[in-house]
């Protein structure tokens, strides 16, 4: 695995000037702006997006065939980012300028004017005139979602083997899931809509969603989580780019990146107390370990759903870190219910 990863790494400024001689000599047709993220406190608003090659993508159904799936699948994967394009973004009376980044991830922080009645409740985004390309929609809006006052909890919580059986540890089985399945045949973990809708009082508090999955599975993971009743919040993934050549690699690598995006929420939600849910398979108690050392007295209690054998040290430490009863490691999710009914202040 590490010499695929080696081998993209290289083949990196290959693939990027691929890109920019398609787009040279006018092979790349119509693209696609993906908004991601249009996240809000009480002083900013933070945008996230992409901008790929624009591919049709027919809607999930609990009738597909594992063929049907693997053939989303594939087209899903197989278009191409657009690196450093211009976009130009509105919100309200402030305009500014984007440029997306070498896999076509763009991102701002704006200001929000100080009183409350002049504050946008949606953004604009188009192309830039000078970029000559052809946008599947010429200006995209998206609402504001809005989080501006403080909650009792908000909730953090891993996908992968949290809310969704995923194999993230058996590569097998996880590539098998990921291109034989949609978000209407993935299977939630029994009891996962009852858990989190009585951790955020039946979707009043805010749920937000960290993974290792790349943005390909925005659409995958937001239709999943409406199917299945759980709720919906926003969704932080890996920027790196996944395609064809490397899709195995979704969900796994390096998990700094799901650290940082804890980190974004906490200081971006400063006085908002948290609640953290994962599962032992990969890094989550180790990760959210080093969050409750950075944010003292910001993390209300952690959930782990144990994957595999238990390991007492990696446990205990973990424990140390919080109250008793505020780390709970659990086989199911039926257990973890009966833990928060009987050590968190829910009904």
């Amino acid at each position: 695995m590490k010499q695929l990863f080696v081998f993209r790494w290289l083949t990196w400024p290959f693939r990027y000037t691929f890109s920019k001689i398609k787009r040279k000599i006018g092979k790349l047709d119509e693209v696609r702006i993906e908004v991601f993220l249009v996240l809000s406190n009480r002083s900013q608003v933070f945008l996230k997006g992409r901008l790929v090659e624009a591919y049709t993508q027919s809607r999930p159904s609990e009738d597909k065939s594992a063929l049907q799936n693997l053939l989303a699948t594939i087209r899903r994967y197989s278009g191409s980012s657009v690196p450093d394009a211009g976009l130009g973004l509105q919100i309200g009376d402030q305009q500014t300028d984007l440029t997306t980044d070498s896999e076509g991830i763009f991102e701002v922080m704006m200001p929000l004017p100080d009183k409350m009645e002049e504050i946008p409740d949606k953004i604009q985004l188009s192309l830039k005139p000078e970029e000559d390309l052809q946008s599947s929609e010429p200006v995209v809006e998206k609402k504001i979602h809005f989080i501006h006052k403080t909650y009792p909890r908000a909730i953090i919580s891993d996908i992968d083997d949290t809310i969704i059986v995923s194999k993230a540890t058996n590569l097998g089985e996880k590539l098998w899931l990921s291109v034989s399945k949609n978000a209407y045949t993935r299977r939630p973990f029994p009891g996962v809509s009852d858990f989190y809708r009585l951790l955020s009082a039946n979707g009043e508090y805010p749920v937000f969603y960290v993974s290792s999955s790349d943005w390909n599975l925005f659409e995958l993971i937001r239709d999943f989580l409406r199917y299945r009743d759980i709720p919906v919040g926003p969704i932080l993934l890996k920027d790196s780019h996944v395609n064809l050549r490397n899709i195995w690699k979704s969900g796994g690598g390096n998990h700094d990146h799901k650290l940082e995006k804890i980190r974004f929420l906490m200081e971006f939600f400063p006085e908002q107390q948290f609640l953290l849910i994962g599962d032992s398979g990969q890094h989550d108690p180790e990760l959210y370990a080093e969050v409750i050392r950075d944010f003292p007295g910001r993390v209300e209690a952690v959930y782990i759903r144990r994957v595999g054998k238990q390991d007492p040290d990696r446990e205990r430490e973990l424990d140390q870190l919080l109250p008793p009863n505020k780390a709970a490691w659990v086989k199911s999710t039926q257990e973890a219910l009966l833990h928060a009914r009987t050590h968190l202040n829910v009904s």
